[in-house]
């Protein structure tokens, strides 16, 4: 790959913190030009639904910046948060290997983005003509499947207060602001996000307060870094069970 085009299909690259940018370049090291030709550089605002289960694979789509997440609307057309991504992960990229028609999970943004978006048939192309490419996308699948495994089956054994403390893990790294997250929605939002009804949601938030891992100010919810860092070491501990 020459790293240069690529710098110059994407020019936002220069903006991002070293490391950030070195994963994007390891990732389309074997890209060859024809492929960056077809790139194409979308920012999006926060809570943008980008992918729509069940309608056609089009376009994959590579997080430049930002965190998405994957939800579900089926149970009782509820929104339900189950997965969330800031990697560089091909989103659409298992559907094109195991030659699906169709998007399976429906994906939105958590943040606001810059997606690298590219046609489905240059992706595939890649894919069927550079075994390298073709590898990573297989490793990258086989991470996600084993990620959505383990906390699918955390997910069992969690309380109502653990689910809220994965939930608020996940806000905090997203949008805390000099080290406090300030949590605005409402319980029926933060019910939808994590899959729970509301009076457990208050019950949670209680629990949580009375054992100090959260602050409340009116129907805010504070969290610090004290008190996210109790919160991940609690989360890591269920989920590595």
């Amino acid at each position: 790959m020459e790293q240069g085009y690529l710098h110059q299909v994407l020019p936002f690259l220069k903006d991002l913190k070293a490391d950030r940018r070195k994963l994007i370049e390891e990732y389309f090291n074997s890209a060859p030009v024809w492929l960056m030709d077809s790139f194409q550089i979308i920012k999006m605002d926060k809570n943008v639904t980008f992918i729509r289960e069940n309608t056609p694979v089009e376009m994959v789509y590579i997080i430049g910046e930002g965190t998405i997440r994957a939800v579900d609307f089926r149970i009782f057309g509820i929104r339900y948060e189950f997965m969330r991504f800031s990697g560089i992960y091909a989103m659409g990229g298992m559907e094109v290997v195991m030659d699906l028609e169709t998007y399976r999970t429906t994906l939105q943004t958590a943040t606001p983005c810059i997606m690298i978006a590219l046609p489905r048939k240059q992706f595939a192309k890649w894919l069927e003509t550079d075994s390298k490419a073709l590898k990573q996308e297989a490793k990258a699948i086989g991470e996600y499947l084993l990620e959505d495994g383990r906390r699918g089956r955390a997910l069992l054994f969690m309380q109502a207060s653990d689910r809220l403390c994965m939930l608020f893990v996940d806000k905090y790294e997203d949008d805390a602001s000099n080290g406090i997250l300030t949590i605005t929605e409402t319980r029926q939002e933060i019910a939808e996000e994590s899959g729970l009804c509301v009076k457990t949601v208050n019950r949670a938030v209680k629990k949580l307060e009375e054992d100090k891992i959260i602050s409340r100010n009116g129907n805010k919810i504070i969290i610090d870094r004290n008190q996210y860092l109790k919160m991940q070491d609690l989360v890591a501990q269920i989920i590595d069970q």
